[in-house]
Parts: structure tokens; C-alpha cells; sequence
């Protein structure tokens, strides 16, 4: 005989079973490991291979090679990249190909000239090394300098008329300069890079190659790696030739901030407040900016 509760407990869902606990959150994908990158590199008047990692901007990488070869970094005046020539086509910059074979040129002889400005501008394009060192990276032909045999591209500026310089950038030196008096002689010391027996004061020419991957090298914060810029990226060019022509200085990567820069506002008048605020220690004058701001626009509708 059935109990009264027997129909009730047929008519009843059956009892579910208890859910399963919820399973832990995956975790998170490893970051790939970042390769070990390794450079190869001798001092470029004649050494032994070396070979250096771990540095994050110029003033380590100095600091690397200078460890590798027993010297201290203020040795160092600039590097070039698979060349051991003074070859200003091949100085190393802001980037760095993870093939590239790096050649550090070291302080040689010391010389002081006495030079007379005849004219507004002495012919002299200035770079530094990021490090310290400013130094002649191109010399106009005809111009002043060129007529001195003793002043060489690839020569540290040390003093002038014995005040020294070391530790200013290319663009304080380039002023310096441009406001010595004219018809007032003055004196430059110099250092040469030291060279390997029987060569020359200037290499051949030739491009680093583009299209690779590099280490591009930063003042603040960890290095990248990436894509070279173009070498006939028109607007990159364009910014650096007018750095030349207005402030006697080359400089690839400032160029580089000014034409990201550029590219990021509509207008010139934004163009010159955004790069007066990244960039303001360099005092560019308006037609300047204007130039700037009318190369880089020409270049970008070039490339379409």
C-alpha cells in the first residue's frame, strides 16, 4: 500500500546535482622572452672583437665598450657602424641594426687653430655623441674651415678660445659660434679621432641599410627594438637639412621628434606651440618653424 507521500515525491523534480566549483582564471600569457641581443665591436684604429649588451642608451653603451677594451668611457668621442672610418655616413645614431658591427673612435692627438671670421657662417655642420663630445660631422666646401687644412670632419670640439665646451650640445656649440665677432680671431682646440696606421682623414661613403630590424636607443627609459626609419623618408630628410641650414647642426633624431611631431597637429600655429613645449631649449625662430612645418607637408603629399 502506497504512502500519501509517495505520489508527491513521483511528481517531484529530481534533485540536481550540485554545480561544480568554478575553475580558477587561466592565467595570463608569459610576455615572450626578449632575445638576448649581443654586439660585436673593436675600437676602430685596431683591437680585438669585444662583445657588449645590456645598455639602454648612449652613455651606457660608451660605458659597455669602454669595460670590453680597459679604457675609460670620456675616451670614446663617437662610434660608426660597420665601417672603422671617420665615415660620418655610417655614425651611429639613435638606432642600432641587431646586425651591426659597432666601432668606437677614441681621443688621438690634441691640436689648437687660430681662425679669423671673415664671414657670417665658418662652414662647420656640429653633432655630439649624446655622450658629451660635440664634434665636425661636415665641412662646406669653399667655406672658412675649408681652407684650414688642420680642421677635420670627424674632429672633437674641446674649447674655444680656451673656455670648454665639453658637455654642451651641438646646437649650444653651433650658437657659440655663429656669435663669435667677426674679423676677431680665435682659437679652436680640437681633438682628432685616433686612426690606424696609414689611413686617411676620411673614409668612403656609404648608407646603413634600411628595412631591418634595430635597437633604437633612448635618453629616458628602456631601448626598443624595431623598425629602421626609412634613410629616403623625405620628411625625416627635409627637417635635417634645415637643421642644417638655419643651426649648422645635423641631427637625425631631432628631426625624427619634430616630424612625429608635425604629424600629430593640424596647423603650424599648433605645430610651433606643441614644439615649443618638447623642444623649447632649441629657441627655433618662426620661419624656421614655418619652413619646418611646409617641408614636411610637401613630403607627406609626395608620398601620397
Amino acid at each position: 500500500m502506497e504512502s500519501a507521500a509517495a505520489p508527491e515525491a513521483r511528481g517531484a523534480e529530481a534533485p540536481r546535482p550540485p554545480a561544480p566549483p568554478p575553475s580558477p582564471a587561466e592565467p595570463p600569457a608569459a610576455p615572450r622572452a626578449r632575445p638576448r641581443l649581443v654586439f660585436r665591436t673593436q675600437l676602430a684604429h685596431g683591437s680585438p672583437t669585444g662583445r657588449i649588451e645590456g645598455f639602454t642608451n648612449v652613455r651606457e653603451l660608451y660605458a659597455k665598450i669602454a669595460e670590453a677594451f680597459g679604457i675609460a668611457p670620456t675616451e670614446i668621442l663617437f662610434c660608426t657602424l660597420n665601417s672603422h672610418k671617420v665615415d660620418m655616413q655610417k655614425l651611429l645614431g639613435g638606432q642600432i641594426g641587431l646586425e651591426d658591427f659597432i666601432f668606437a673612435h677614441v681621443r688621438g692627438e690634441t691640436k689648437e687653430v687660430e681662425v679669423t671670421k671673415t664671414e657670417d657662417a665658418l662652414g662647420l655642420t656640429i653633432t655630439d655623441n649624446g655622450a658629451g663630445y660635440a664634434f665636425i660631422k661636415r665641412i662646406k666646401e669653399g667655406s672658412i674651415i675649408n681652407r684650414m687644412q688642420a680642421v677635420c670632419v670627424g674632429d672633437s670640439i674641446e674649447a674655444i678660445n680656451d673656455h670648454s665646451i665639453v658637455g654642451c650640445r651641438h646646437y649650444e656649440v653651433a650658437k657659440m659660434l655663429r656669435e663669435l665677432p667677426k674679423s676677431q680671431p680665435f682659437t679652436l682646440r680640437l681633438v682628432q679621432p685616433k686612426r690606424a696606421f696609414g689611413e686617411g682623414p676620411l673614409g668612403s661613403r656609404g648608407q646603413v641599410g634600411c628595412g631591418r630590424e634595430t635597437l633604437r636607443l633612448r635618453s629616458g627609459g628602456a631601448a626598443t627594438v624595431e623598425e629602421v626609419v626609412s634613410e629616403g623618408d623625405g620628411s625625416l630628410q627635409g627637417g635635417d637639412d634645415l637643421l642644417e641650414s638655419y643651426m649648422g647642426i645635423r641631427d637625425p633624431e631631432l628631426a625624427s621628434t619634430m616630424v612625429d611631431t608635425a604629424k600629430k597637429t593640424p596647423s603650424v600655429q599648433e605645430f610651433a606651440h606643441r614644439l615649443d613645449s618638447v623642444l623649447g631649449e632649441f629657441a627655433f625662430p618662426d620661419e624656421f618653424v614655418v619652413e619646418v612645418w611646409a617641408a614636411i607637408g610637401e613630403a607627406r603629399e609626395a608620398c601620397g
